[in-house]
């Protein structure tokens, strides 16, 4: 059962992880930058994030992964950038991950997988993670759509 998201705070996909958790009122967290860097500036105090003693976001990428029982990978076509960094960071801790390719599935269909990927794997704490806006600018909307059809299937 879902109990908590968390994301390392950065535009796009993480930044809606936490905001579908605000606003459906589930717990939300992570860690981020030291400074609370983001692309578009300081993160804002609303986010319950914790800061890092670096400024480095490889580390803050460890760090969620270690801190949840598994991530969310979402993208529109295959892993690129920090997301490749996830996904190999996650294999390494031998925590489980799943990728969403939202060229191949539709939002009812990530949706399910998501919900069913939660439930056999035991997912309390999500870790959600995914490109920059700047990167894909549709992305902060595509993981709110999935994140509440999922919520919504639990």
């Amino acid at each position: 059962m879902l109990k908590k998201i968390i994301s390392g705070g950065q535009t796009g996909a993480d930044r809606a992880g936490l905001d579908v958790a605000i606003a459906k009122g589930i717990p939300h967290g992570g860690w981020i930058p030291k400074g609370r860097k983001t692309e578009d500036g300081v993160l804002p105090d609303k986010y319950n994030l914790s800061e890092m003693t670096s400024t480095s976001y490889p580390k803050r990428t460890e760090k969620n992964i270690l801190d949840s029982d598994g991530t969310m990978i979402i993208s529109h076509g295959k892993i690129t950038g920090g997301s490749s960094l996830t996904k190999k960071l996650a294999e390494q801790h031998v925590k489980p991950w799943i990728h969403l390719n939202m060229n191949d599935l539709s939002i009812k269909e990530a949706s399910t997988q998501l919900a069913r990927w939660i439930n056999n794997h035991n997912i309390q704490t999500l870790n959600v993670a995914g490109p920059r806006a700047t990167k894909d600018p549709a992305i902060h909307t595509r993981t709110s759509e999935v994140l509440n059809g999922c919520i919504d299937l639990l």
